[in-house]
């Protein structure tokens, strides 16, 4: 049943009124601000991308034994570069195996935050002939440093001296143990040794 206010035929409305003026205007705002938002976009598209380095070589060599074999206690406190694993300091993360690490540092992510992109350089004509030459004057330095054939000659006279020593040694055992068969023959007759070897005749 609705009540009547005095003076006016018209019954009380409960429902809320909407001020329709004021929700067009936000209306027409947020319109405005996606549009701004679109346009934005389509700036950025329009610049040019982050020019990336191209991937390069490793420069130093990857640790993976240093800390093989040995226990550490680890704590609530302890920082992430110390937790069990092979940390990244590049991208703040622990990886718990050497494979799992290898494949991390070699990975996208990794090395865009080094930024690089994953694209190789070409090398042109030029740069594979220095590295022939390069190849091949380091083999010839080997060849000098090791020459297969002499240190075989050095290794056959080695074997020959320790073949002549050995030989010495066993001459000078057998002297000694007949010096000191001779030293002492009431010793051997004693024990039946004084017939055997003799040329002598009593």
């Amino acid at each position: 049943m609705a009540m009547n206010i005095p003076g006016s035929s018209k019954p009380d409305d409960h429902r809320k009124k909407w001020d329709r003026d004021e929700y067009e205007k936000l209306a027409r705002e947020r319109i405005d601000k996606e549009l701004e938002e679109l346009e934005e976009m389509e700036n950025k598209k329009k610049e040019p991308p982050v020019k990336r380095e191209l991937l390069k070589r490793r420069e130093y060599k990857v640790d993976l034994e240093s800390h093989l074999g040995k226990s550490t206690v680890i704590t609530k406190t302890t920082p992430a570069s110390q937790m069990g694993g092979y940390y990244c300091n590049v991208c703040d993360c622990v990886v718990k195996d050497s494979i799992n690490f290898l494949d991390h540092i070699n990975g996208k992510k990794h090395q865009r935050n080094l930024g690089m992109s994953m694209k190789v350089e070409r090398s042109t004509l030029d740069q594979v002939k220095k590295r022939f030459e390069s190849n091949k004057k380091k083999l010839e330095e080997k060849k000098k440093d090791y020459d297969f054939e002499a240190r075989m000659e050095e290794l056959r006279e080695e074997e020959e001296k320790q073949k002549a020593y050995r030989r010495e040694k066993r001459k000078e055992r057998k002297r000694k143990a007949d010096d000191d068969f001779d030293a002492d023959p009431q010793m051997a007759a004693m024990m039946g040794f004084s017939g055997f070897g003799s040329s002598k005749k009593k």
